[in-house]
């Protein structure tokens, strides 16, 4: 059997913009995926879904395994011939016991190799306005892991740290924190020394508390601080407040799940972090090509007799090209026929094609697409919907009332996804998510497929349109709806909930819709 390979892979401080490319490219194709903690939510769930997890739970003072085990596992599992991706919190090199872990790989003869990762140190006082260097107030930076062994003494020369004059970081020092602040002091160190503690950073929960040495520890009592946290002490620490940017963003302090087909691409997750927010980024549904493409071929056989052919997603654009590269037909063979989508998705994906839409509801959904396709239709026509194989009823009907020949085609089957890794009824019930973005119906019932026995009253719900709302709302959620059905009008929507411009369950949509 071929030997197999192990990443040690950074995945950085929490926010996945931070997240290395390299990182990102090595874990898509991971067969098995050791990760810490440490590692952002967003990040766990780029893993491959075909990917074994495992997870050894390192964190300060509470480690689900030995090291020695840890090493152990990246040997036995590379032995098998597999892609072994060591997922780590930060840098595999910075306090991150890389090196142990690559020692045993030495000894037995495993390739591996290292992708770093941007470290806490570093990026974390970054998001929280901290430069920690700065001509004019320092010119060396020190960083110190502040973790030490139950009941024994710090290994550390704090009078040398002292002498430096320089910015000092303490990784993994929180519940040490009076220590570090007694040792500077006693060290030498002013009182008055700016000195900052930085929760979460990167993250919506991102928290920050500046004082001094002398009073951070009081400070931390009276606020109260969560791990991790980093501690940075030096005169940045005063410019904090004068170059704080991250809670200056619409969203800051805002966790959203956005739920979405597993094989596309989100571009509302980019949308909603460029305001900020930490995304969540779960898939609620897989879409998967039936196995039996046998109407679609028929179909395709004469489509010159087509004089509409209507998509209501992407996926089922992205099926019915592929079913006709298949069969060695390109866009001529649809000749005359008209093309309907039933709103902005699908109409980018047909121009990726090569297709301009003739007809796009204003309100995209599919009872509204009916409804202005069928005032185009004089009865006579033949229309073609290749779609999902559990599609809206209402469009057919609609179209059918005219007379037309309507031949709803199944072209692909849609199934419920979960993650393997991370628990979303978890997340609602703790408050650690303020806000859920469903852009269909089916996202909705996939998202309460993966959260059983959640009550569905904690979770607020910003919804595309009138139908993705009202599957919403008949679960019980705190609804509220986009005016218009457009990615960006859903971003906009959500920067109202937080801001709190938006009253309970969205009365004015609710209005419109029964006017």
């Amino acid at each position: 059997m071929a030997v197999g390979k192990v990443w040690l892979v950074g995945a950085g401080p929490g926010d996945v913009g931070l997240f290395t490319r390299k990182g990102m490219e090595v874990l898509g194709e991971a067969q098995v995926v050791v990760y810490d903690n440490l590692v952002g939510q967003g990040i766990l769930s780029m893993i491959p879904q075909d990917a074994r997890c495992v997870n050894v739970g390192k964190r300060a003072g509470n480690h689900t395994m030995p090291q020695e085990q840890i090493n152990q596992v990246l040997l036995e599992e590379a032995q098998k011939g597999l892609r072994v991706v060591r997922l780590k919190g930060g840098d595999p090199f910075l306090f991150g016991r890389g090196g142990e872990e690559l020692e045993l790989l030495k000894e037995n003869g495993i390739p591996y190799e290292v992708v770093p990762g941007v470290t806490s140190p570093i990026a974390v006082p970054a998001y929280n306005g901290i430069p920690v260097t700065h001509r004019d107030y320092t010119s060396s930076l020190h960083i110190i892991t502040g973790h030490k062994r139950k009941g024994a003494e710090y290994d550390i020369d704090f009078e040398a740290l002292v002498r430096t004059k320089g910015t000092l970081i303490f990784l993994m020092g929180v519940t040490a924190l009076g220590d570090i602040c007694q040792g500077l002091l006693d060290a030498g160190m002013d009182p008055k020394t700016p000195a900052a503690i930085l929760q979460k950073g990167t993250t919506a929960a991102q928290k920050r508390i500046v004082a001094t040495v002398e009073t951070l520890p009081k400070e931390v009592k009276r606020q109260g601080i969560e791990t991790p946290a980093v501690i940075v002490v030096g005169k940045v620490c005063e410019l904090a407040e004068q170059f704080a940017w991250y809670e200056k963003l619409p969203l800051a302090g805002w966790k959203v799940l956005v739920t979405r087909p597993r094989n596309l691409i989100s571009s509302m997750a980019e949308k909603l972090r460029r305001k900020g927010a930490e995304v969540l980024e779960l898939p609620a549904i897989e879409t998967k090509p039936c196995q039996d493409q046998g109407p679609l071929a028929a179909a395709l056989d004469q489509i010159s007799d087509y004089q509409w052919i209507v998509f209501t997603s992407p996926t089922g654009v992205n099926v019915f090209f592929d079913e006709m590269r298949q069969r060695g037909f390109d866009i001529r063979r649809l000749g005359a026929a008209k093309i309907a989508a039933i709103g902005q998705g699908t109409k980018k994906a047909l121009e990726k094609r090569g297709i301009f839409v003739d007809l796009m509801p204003e309100v995209y959904d599919g009872e509204s697409l009916g409804r202005e396709l069928a005032r185009k239709l004089s009865g006579k026509e033949r229309v073609l919907i290749p779609r999902a194989s559990r599609g809206n009823e209402k469009l057919t009907a609609l179209l059918r009332e005219t007379g037309a020949k309507v031949e709803d085609v199944p072209t692909y089957d849609t199934t419920y996804a979960v993650s393997k890794i991370i628990r979303e009824g978890e997340e609602f019930e703790n408050g650690r998510i303020q806000c859920a973005v469903f852009t269909s119906a089916s996202t909705v019932k996939g998202f309460v497929e993966g959260t059983p026995g959640l009550d569905y009253s904690k979770v607020t719900a910003a919804c595309i349109g009138k139908q993705t709302k009202a599957a919403a709302d008949a679960y019980g959620m705190k609804t509220y709806m986009a005016k218009q059905a457009t990615m960006d009008s859903l971003v906009d929507l959500i920067i109202e909930m937080k801001e709190g411009k938006k009253d309970g369950h969205d009365k004015k949509a609710q209005e419109t819709e029964r006017k």
